[in-house]
Protein backbone atom coordinates (compact mmCIF):
# COMPACT_ATOMS: atom_id res chain seq x y z
CA UNK A 1 0.00 0.00 0.00
CA UNK A 2 1.43 3.51 -0.67
CA UNK A 3 2.05 5.77 2.39
CA UNK A 4 3.59 9.04 2.96
CA UNK A 5 6.74 8.96 5.26
CA UNK A 6 7.80 11.74 7.55
CA UNK A 7 11.34 12.80 6.85
CA UNK A 8 12.78 15.82 7.86
CA UNK A 9 11.84 18.04 5.35
CA UNK A 10 8.12 17.32 3.89
CA UNK A 11 6.82 13.42 3.41
CA UNK A 12 7.83 11.80 0.74
CA UNK A 13 5.98 8.38 -0.74
CA UNK A 14 6.25 4.93 -0.02
CA UNK A 15 5.37 1.17 -0.42
CA UNK A 16 4.69 -0.57 2.37
CA UNK A 17 3.90 -4.64 1.66
CA UNK A 18 2.84 -6.56 4.81
CA UNK A 19 2.55 -10.09 5.25
CA UNK A 20 -0.52 -11.98 4.68
CA UNK A 21 -2.22 -14.28 7.30
CA UNK A 22 -2.42 -17.48 7.34
CA UNK A 23 0.21 -17.76 4.20
CA UNK A 24 3.41 -15.98 6.65
CA UNK A 25 2.06 -16.78 9.78
CA UNK A 26 1.42 -14.21 12.39
CA UNK A 27 3.48 -11.15 13.05
CA UNK A 28 4.92 -9.60 14.37
CA UNK A 29 8.02 -9.80 11.22
CA UNK A 30 11.10 -8.89 10.30
CA UNK A 31 11.48 -5.56 8.62
CA UNK A 32 13.12 -4.93 5.32
CA UNK A 33 13.90 -1.29 3.69
CA UNK A 34 13.85 -2.19 0.09
CA UNK A 35 15.62 0.50 -2.08
CA UNK A 36 14.98 0.94 -5.62
CA UNK A 37 17.26 1.29 -8.44
CA UNK A 38 18.13 4.36 -11.06
CA UNK A 39 14.22 4.18 -12.77
CA UNK A 40 12.51 4.90 -9.26
CA UNK A 41 9.71 3.22 -7.32
CA UNK A 42 8.34 1.19 -10.27
CA UNK A 43 5.81 -1.50 -10.32
CA UNK A 44 9.04 -3.52 -10.20
CA UNK A 45 10.23 -2.59 -7.19
CA UNK A 46 6.66 -3.03 -5.76
CA UNK A 47 6.46 -6.53 -7.14
CA UNK A 48 9.81 -7.07 -5.06
CA UNK A 49 8.49 -5.40 -1.85
CA UNK A 50 5.29 -7.85 -2.37
CA UNK A 51 7.96 -10.55 -2.51
CA UNK A 52 9.82 -9.97 1.00
CA UNK A 53 6.25 -9.79 2.28
CA UNK A 54 5.27 -13.35 1.19
CA UNK A 55 8.11 -13.97 2.56
CA UNK A 56 6.97 -13.21 5.57
CA UNK A 57 8.95 -9.90 6.10
CA UNK A 58 7.49 -6.43 6.72
CA UNK A 59 8.95 -4.24 3.87
CA UNK A 60 9.31 -0.53 2.67
CA UNK A 61 10.20 1.04 -0.10
CA UNK A 62 10.65 4.38 0.23
CA UNK A 63 11.03 6.85 -3.32
CA UNK A 64 13.97 8.44 -2.92
CA UNK A 65 12.74 10.51 -6.16
CA UNK A 66 9.78 11.92 -4.15
CA UNK A 67 10.63 15.36 -3.75
CA UNK A 68 10.77 16.10 -7.55
CA UNK A 69 11.03 13.34 -9.77
CA UNK A 70 13.95 11.24 -11.00
CA UNK A 71 15.30 13.90 -13.56
CA UNK A 72 15.21 16.11 -10.86
CA UNK A 73 16.77 13.81 -7.88
CA UNK A 74 18.58 11.71 -9.49
CA UNK A 75 22.30 13.25 -9.66
CA UNK A 76 21.50 14.27 -6.04
CA UNK A 77 20.58 10.49 -4.68
CA UNK A 78 23.65 9.22 -6.64
CA UNK A 79 25.53 11.80 -4.89
CA UNK A 80 24.33 10.43 -1.71
CA UNK A 81 24.97 6.98 -2.11
CA UNK A 82 28.55 7.61 -2.78
CA UNK A 83 29.27 10.13 0.05
CA UNK A 84 27.57 8.08 2.50
CA UNK A 85 25.43 11.51 3.67
CA UNK A 86 22.39 13.49 1.90
CA UNK A 87 19.00 13.31 2.31
CA UNK A 88 18.67 9.86 0.64
CA UNK A 89 20.83 8.17 3.34
CA UNK A 90 18.35 9.96 5.70
CA UNK A 91 15.07 8.74 3.90
CA UNK A 92 16.28 5.64 4.56
CA UNK A 93 16.93 5.46 8.38
CA UNK A 94 13.82 7.33 8.46
CA UNK A 95 12.48 4.34 6.48
CA UNK A 96 14.05 1.82 8.92
CA UNK A 97 13.03 3.99 12.55
CA UNK A 98 8.88 3.92 10.49
CA UNK A 99 9.63 -0.50 10.62
CA UNK A 100 11.22 -0.02 13.92
CA UNK A 101 8.38 2.12 15.22
CA UNK A 102 5.47 -0.69 14.04
CA UNK A 103 3.90 -2.84 16.31
CA UNK A 104 4.26 -5.52 14.32
CA UNK A 105 7.96 -5.92 13.56
CA UNK A 106 10.23 -7.86 15.41
CA UNK A 107 12.72 -5.19 16.06
CA UNK A 108 15.33 -6.70 13.38
CA UNK A 109 15.12 -4.59 9.98
CA UNK A 110 17.86 -5.75 6.85
CA UNK A 111 18.07 -3.29 4.30
CA UNK A 112 17.97 -4.92 0.25
CA UNK A 113 18.97 -2.63 -2.86
CA UNK A 114 19.23 -3.03 -6.76
CA UNK A 115 22.13 -1.09 -9.00
CA UNK A 116 22.04 2.25 -7.30
CA UNK A 117 19.82 0.80 -4.48
CA UNK A 118 22.34 -1.82 -4.07
CA UNK A 119 25.38 1.09 -3.56
CA UNK A 120 23.45 2.13 -0.88
CA UNK A 121 22.50 -1.23 1.04
CA UNK A 122 26.61 -1.42 1.13
CA UNK A 123 27.31 1.78 2.70
CA UNK A 124 23.83 1.72 4.99
CA UNK A 125 25.23 -1.86 6.16
CA UNK A 126 27.08 -0.47 9.05
CA UNK A 127 24.21 2.06 10.50
CA UNK A 128 22.41 -0.40 12.33
CA UNK A 129 20.80 -2.62 10.13
CA UNK A 130 21.10 -6.43 11.24
CA UNK A 131 21.55 -7.56 7.34
CA UNK A 132 21.77 -6.06 4.27
CA UNK A 133 21.58 -7.86 0.80
CA UNK A 134 22.95 -5.58 -2.27
CA UNK A 135 22.53 -6.52 -5.86
CA UNK A 136 25.24 -5.64 -8.65
CA UNK A 137 25.77 -2.69 -6.07
CA UNK A 138 28.91 -0.20 -6.63
CA UNK A 139 31.75 -0.42 -4.25
CA UNK A 140 32.41 2.47 -1.93
CA UNK A 141 35.56 4.49 -3.03
CA UNK A 142 36.36 4.35 0.75
CA UNK A 143 36.62 0.61 1.82
CA UNK A 144 36.50 1.72 5.46
CA UNK A 145 32.94 2.72 5.16
CA UNK A 146 31.81 -1.30 5.64
CA UNK A 147 34.06 -1.09 9.22
CA UNK A 148 31.81 -2.60 11.61
CA UNK A 149 28.95 -3.66 8.93
CA UNK A 150 26.28 -6.12 9.23
CA UNK A 151 26.07 -9.66 7.71
CA UNK A 152 26.00 -9.38 3.46
CA UNK A 153 24.60 -11.81 1.12
CA UNK A 154 25.48 -9.96 -2.31
CA UNK A 155 25.03 -10.75 -5.96
CA UNK A 156 26.95 -9.82 -8.88
CA UNK A 157 26.51 -11.00 -12.51
CA UNK A 158 29.80 -11.84 -14.80
CA UNK A 159 28.94 -10.27 -17.70
CA UNK A 160 28.29 -6.47 -16.06
CA UNK A 161 30.76 -4.39 -17.38
CA UNK A 162 30.51 -1.47 -14.99
CA UNK A 163 31.17 -4.09 -12.04
CA UNK A 164 34.38 -6.03 -13.09
CA UNK A 165 35.75 -7.47 -9.92
CA UNK A 166 33.89 -5.64 -7.44
CA UNK A 167 32.40 -9.45 -6.51
CA UNK A 168 36.09 -9.94 -5.57
CA UNK A 169 36.57 -6.36 -3.79
CA UNK A 170 33.52 -6.60 -1.58
CA UNK A 171 34.37 -10.43 -0.36
CA UNK A 172 38.06 -9.25 0.43
CA UNK A 173 36.85 -5.95 2.14
CA UNK A 174 34.36 -8.55 3.85
CA UNK A 175 37.06 -11.37 4.96
CA UNK A 176 39.31 -8.49 6.24
CA UNK A 177 36.66 -7.16 8.85
CA UNK A 178 35.39 -10.54 9.69
CA UNK A 179 31.71 -9.42 8.39
CA UNK A 180 29.70 -12.76 7.99
CA UNK A 181 28.91 -12.80 4.39
CA UNK A 182 27.85 -14.82 0.79
CA UNK A 183 29.08 -12.94 -1.75
CA UNK A 184 28.04 -14.86 -5.22
CA UNK A 185 29.07 -14.01 -9.24
CA UNK A 186 26.99 -15.81 -11.72
CA UNK A 187 28.46 -16.27 -14.93
CA UNK A 188 25.74 -15.93 -17.21
CA UNK A 189 24.08 -13.26 -15.19
CA UNK A 190 24.48 -9.32 -16.18
CA UNK A 191 23.84 -6.14 -14.57
CA UNK A 192 20.12 -5.61 -13.27
CA UNK A 193 19.54 -9.83 -13.60
CA UNK A 194 17.25 -9.53 -11.05
CA UNK A 195 14.79 -6.62 -12.24
CA UNK A 196 12.08 -6.68 -14.86
CA UNK A 197 13.27 -3.26 -16.61
CA UNK A 198 10.33 -0.90 -17.21
CA UNK A 199 11.64 0.14 -20.37
CA UNK A 200 15.13 0.34 -22.37
CA UNK A 201 16.95 -1.57 -25.58
CA UNK A 202 15.27 -4.73 -27.21
CA UNK A 203 16.35 -7.73 -25.77
CA UNK A 204 19.50 -8.54 -28.12
CA UNK A 205 20.94 -5.30 -27.33
CA UNK A 206 20.60 -5.86 -23.37
CA UNK A 207 22.26 -9.15 -23.80
CA UNK A 208 25.18 -7.71 -25.62
CA UNK A 209 25.77 -4.94 -23.64
CA UNK A 210 25.23 -6.87 -20.35
CA UNK A 211 22.14 -5.61 -18.95
CA UNK A 212 18.73 -7.23 -18.24
CA UNK A 213 16.62 -10.00 -16.35
CA UNK A 214 18.13 -13.76 -15.95
CA UNK A 215 15.60 -15.68 -14.30
CA UNK A 216 18.04 -18.69 -13.17
CA UNK A 217 20.32 -15.87 -11.68
CA UNK A 218 17.29 -14.57 -9.86
CA UNK A 219 15.84 -17.15 -8.34
CA UNK A 220 18.93 -18.63 -7.05
CA UNK A 221 19.61 -15.23 -6.03
CA UNK A 222 16.59 -14.74 -3.81
CA UNK A 223 16.81 -18.30 -2.94
CA UNK A 224 20.29 -16.91 -1.00
CA UNK A 225 19.07 -13.88 0.29
CA UNK A 226 15.93 -15.43 2.13
CA UNK A 227 18.10 -18.10 3.58
CA UNK A 228 20.61 -15.51 4.25
CA UNK A 229 17.97 -12.82 5.90
CA UNK A 230 16.17 -16.41 7.93
CA UNK A 231 19.31 -16.81 9.43
CA UNK A 232 20.13 -13.07 10.85
CA UNK A 233 16.76 -11.30 10.94
CA UNK A 234 14.83 -14.15 12.07
CA UNK A 235 17.15 -15.55 14.48
CA UNK A 236 19.47 -12.99 15.08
Amino acid sequence: MQLQLDVADAPIPAYLAVPAEPVSGAGPWPGVVVVHDAFGLSDDIRSITERFATAGYLALAPDLYGRGGALRCVRAVFTAMRAGSGQAVDDLQAARRLLLDRTDCTGTVGIAGFCMGGGFALVMAPRGYDASAPYYGEMPADEGVLDGACPVVASFGRRDPALRGAADRLRGALDSRGVPHDVKEYPDAGHSFANRLPFGPPAPLRRIVGLGYHHESSEDAWRRVFAFFGEHLRTG
